[in-house]
């Protein structure tokens, strides 16, 4: 485990309704927590319900308490279970350090599927993503959940690639704990696997 480098580590985890990324807050919050560090968590949920935009916000000190929100502009990490919730948020929470790391794969919103706007250009986004973040992890997380039998396990894929990322002063064994606080021992081996793929494809 090595030391926190960055004092506060703002990390903002943000998606579409329904994938995850509270449950990825809070495992990722408890893990820092159970490593000594002093850790506020902060959630809008928006209209995660409908489908609409989430963010999870998880700020970490060595001994301060801070509010829940990041600050603009102040984001050490972003980390998108959806690759266009990454463009929306770093105008607002980006700064030319920030480390973007995101999934690969596009959910549609409702608008796009019914054809009333449309949804870019996949690398066109990757080259937007690349040009304003300081750096730029594309992992292919649904595809690896979906390997593993359920596309819901993008999230912790997620959280293997943040682990994998070095921005994190604890590593996989701390965030495996977290994830044993949420999930009963018969559930631990997808998850625990799906954190393994994560950590693997950035470190490849």
């Amino acid at each position: 485990m090595s030391d926190l480098v960055h004092d506060p580590l703002n990390i903002l985890i943000t998606g579409v309704g329904g994938q995850g990324n509270v449950l990825a807050s809070q495992v990722l919050g408890r893990a820092l927590l159970a490593a000594g560090y002093v850790v506020t968590v902060g959630e809008t949920y928006g209209l995660s319900q409908r489908g609409g935009a989430v963010m999870s916000m998880v700020r970490v000190s060595r001994d301060r308490t801070m509010g829940p929100l990041i600050p603009e502009n102040q984001a050490t990490a972003i980390v998108s279970l959806e690759p266009l919730e990454a463009l929306r948020v770093l105008p607002q929470y980006g700064q030319p350090e920030v480390v973007v790391i995101t999934n690969d794969r596009p959910l549609l919103p409702i608008n796009v599927i019914s054809g009333q706007s449309s949804y870019p250009d996949l690398a066109d986004l990757k080259a937007a993503l690349g040009q304003v973040a300081g750096r730029l992890l594309w992992v292919p997380a649904t595809q690896a959940a979906l390997a593993l039998g359920s596309p819901i396990l993008a999230n912790v894929v997620m959280l293997g690639a943040l682990a994998a990322s070095g921005i994190l002063p604890i590593g996989l064994k701390e965030i495996e704990a977290g994830l044993a606080q949420m999930f009963p021992p018969a559930k631990m081996a997808p998850n625990r696997e799906a954190l393994s793929r994560g950590w693997k494809m950035v470190r490849s």
